[in-house]
């Protein structure tokens, strides 16, 4: 394997990081017989050697061995991302051509490390394996080595944060008040909503942010219930509910939060009651981010709210999930917040919470979501958004 230092390339954390990072995924995979790993999510590939590139929606890996050696196996069009982020320079070429087999070239990479009969782990979960290659892959090592589905190795390795890592998430977080500020100031009756998102991103570019890995809803009237990015933007219309979703990235660790904006002059009264709900609900499920409980607990304080205040129908079965450096399609990861989810909370964690009610039959919503770094203590809120109604 090829190594470089931090100093000759474009990443964003120390050497001394890195090769932390390198020792704890070893480890794990040791305490599970694994002999090596193919890594194919490219957020487990940025954590380990730097690696920043979108080049996995068409074919990226990171072979790692047990002892800590590591390979790229990729196509030219990324060599220079290679070159110019990661820590790893040791490379094999896939030639993008009818016919050329991106398995045997990951079986070459594999018979370099000496896998053959050994236990080697693969990710069933991403983006970059996708079935045809996953059906692929098994066909042509099997009987050669034994693979082991390892999905969660690094993932789990990366839900508690490094204090650098923390930093990232703090910026981003600052990035979307920022944002978050802009989409006040800018909501109103008659108001466009492509004019309103224009100024929100180039907010973010501007904070040196990186477009969010999920796109971020916003809609007004009907299209206000949409928890998803939908096209067509439209006028904002006068006595309006405006949603936004606000997230963006720093080094690509990711901030969010939510919001709904009325316009008036005339407020439904059904609205503050909503909002009152959802004030409630956040604080609520705030108050458990704490180290020693569980994700099901969070996802039980937010659903109790809401059933305190009569909306238990109109909830949606989940509210939040933690948050890290990803890339599309989406900047969720797990775990998600949802009703009896056992993994428990630790320091340095982050949690992004979101309060959603959409009631269908009277066309109304209202949402209210922060992100949060779980302490020792409270948690650290890194995203705000106002408790009052919000009427411009």
């Amino acid at each position: 394997m090829t190594m470089t230092t931090t100093a000759a390339r474009s990443v964003h954390f120390s050497d001394e990081e890195f090769l932390n990072r390198r020792e704890r995924a070893c480890e794990a995979m040791q305490e599970l017989g694994l002999h090596g790993l193919l890594i194919s999510r490219i957020e487990d590939q940025y954590w380990l050697t730097g690696l920043d590139t979108d080049g996995f929606c068409i074919f990226h890996c990171l072979f790692l061995s047990a002892d800590g050696d590591m390979t790229h196996i990729t196509r030219y069009a990324d060599l220079a991302n290679i070159r110019y982020s990661s820590l790893c320079l040791d490379t094999e070429i896939w030639i993008d051509g009818e016919g050329n087999s991106k398995v045997q070239v990951m079986k070459r990479t594999m018979d370099k490390h000496g896998m053959q009969g050994k236990r080697v782990g693969f990710q069933t979960d991403t983006y970059g394996l996708l079935p045809d290659l996953y059906l692929e892959l098994v066909n042509a090592i099997t009987g050669w080595c034994e693979l082991v589905d390892a999905s969660d190795v690094i993932r789990l390795l990366r839900l508690v944060k490094s204090s650098q890592e923390l930093e990232y998430h703090r910026s981003a977080g600052t990035i979307v008040d920022k944002m978050r500020d802009v989409a006040l100031e800018e909501t109103r009756e008659g108001a466009f909503e492509g004019e309103i998102m224009g100024r929100i991103w180039y907010t973010a570019f501007a904070n040196d942010g990186d477009p969010p890995a999920h796109r971020p809803p916003i809609g007004n009237g009907s299209s206000a219930l949409n928890v998803r990015y939908t096209t067509k933007r439209k006028w904002v219309g006068a006595n309006d509910q405006v949603t936004f979703e606000l997230g963006a990235g720093y080094r690509h660790y990711h901030a969010a939060d939510m919001l709904v904006v009325l316009t008036g002059p005339k407020v439904d009264p059904r609205h503050l009651k909503m909002h009152e709900a959802c004030v409630e609900a956040l604080s609520a499920t705030q108050a458990m981010l704490e180290p020693g409980r569980t994700v099901g607990e969070v996802y039980e304080a937010h659903r109790a709210a809401f059933a305190r205040h009569g909306y238990e129908d109109a909830i949606l079965r989940a509210c939040g999930y933690t948050m890290g450096a990803t890339w599309p399609p989406t900047w969720m990861e797990q775990p998600m917040i949802f009703e009896r989810n056992p993994v428990e909370l630790k320091p340095n964690m982050t949690f992004f919470t979101h309060m959603i009610l959409t009631d269908h039959e009277t066309g109304l919503t209202m949402s209210l979501g922060e992100q949060a770094i779980i302490t020792e203590g409270a948690p650290e809120v890194i995203t705000h958004v106002p408790r009052e109604p919000i009427v411009r």
